[in-house]
């Protein structure tokens, strides 16, 4: 396995998780069988860290949508380089710096989190048409 995709199902592995929490919390708040439950408007709203990850999670699955093909396009060129690699392992650091610092409520890190897992595929777009 290439460290690009060794970054990438490492970044799919987060994403499967980071339902895991917000899910505990709503059984706490609510309890089991209403967590089960369909969602209503009369719900118990659940806590403000649980609300923010759920917000992080859709996030990571929204680019998990991008950086996996760029990923997989790159792994079937054969363009793995140095550079490729710590850019799968950036973007793979800064999802999950990303969640934790939404899950917390910290507005400018969590853009800066964003940011930089951004650039990192900015640079394997980049790579792709070896412009880097």
């Amino acid at each position: 396995m290439s460290r690009e995709l060794f970054w990438l199902t490492m970044t799919v592995i987060l994403t499967g998780l980071l339902w895991v929490p917000y899910i505990l919390d709503r059984i706490k708040v609510r309890g089991l069988l209403k967590a089960m439950d369909n969602p209503s408007p009369k719900d118990k709203p659940q806590s403000p860290w649980a609300q923010r990850l759920y917000f992080a999670h859709t996030n990571a699955v929204d680019n998990l949508v991008i950086f996996a093909p760029l990923v997989l396009i790159l792994d079937s060129l054969g363009r793995s380089t140095q550079t490729t690699a710590i850019a799968c392992a950036v973007y793979f650091w800064a999802r999950l710096a990303h969640a934790i610092i939404y899950a917390l409520g910290i507005p400018v890190l969590r853009t800066l989190a964003f940011a930089v897992g951004f650039l990192a595929q900015a640079a394997l777009v980049l790579a792709l048409f070896r412009l880097l």
